[in-house]
């Protein structure tokens, strides 16, 4: 089974929780475990996060992308925007790392999102936005009560 879904939302924070949901619920066909679920969403909101608050600087006036893409047990997760984007992936990749310690961020949400995730690749350019593209290789339910 292929499926794929295509969503933009504004840049601003309420929208976080919105993507949160609509991942779930399109995923929830494949019926993942509630660990992969809530790995799934974990990525989102860092993903999301990362998005409105340093590709956007938290301006309300843009638009994030989400796709993604089911394989029978396998997904595809892109999230994009046209911000500010990033020089020096590797350097923002690391734990700890934040361009806004005044906003107390923890510097965690690549690593998180590495570490739920079977494979992340980053794409970004300063001035022409980032887009973050995600593998997961799912349990499911389904395989676990064979």
């Amino acid at each position: 089974m292929k499926n794929e879904m295509d969503v933009e939302f504004s840049s601003v924070s309420e929208n976080e929780s919105f993507a949160r949901v609509v991942i779930g619920s399109f995923v929830s066909q494949l019926d993942p475990t509630m660990d992969e679920l809530t790995e799934i969403k974990t990525v989102v909101s860092e993903a999301v996060t990362n998005a409105i608050i340093h590709g956007y600087n938290n301006e309300p006036n843009h638009y994030i992308k989400m796709i993604c893409v089911l394989f029978d047990d396998e997904m595809t997760l892109t999230i994009k925007d046209n911000g500010i984007g990033m020089d020096n992936i590797e350097e923002k990749r690391q734990p700890l790392y934040t361009s806004k310690p005044e906003l107390e961020r923890s510097g965690m949400g690549f690593t998180i999102i590495e570490n739920f995730m079977d494979k992340l690749e980053i794409t970004s350019h300063p001035n022409d936005g980032t887009s973050v593209y995600m593998e997961k290789q799912l349990i499911t339910t389904r395989t676990v009560s064979k």
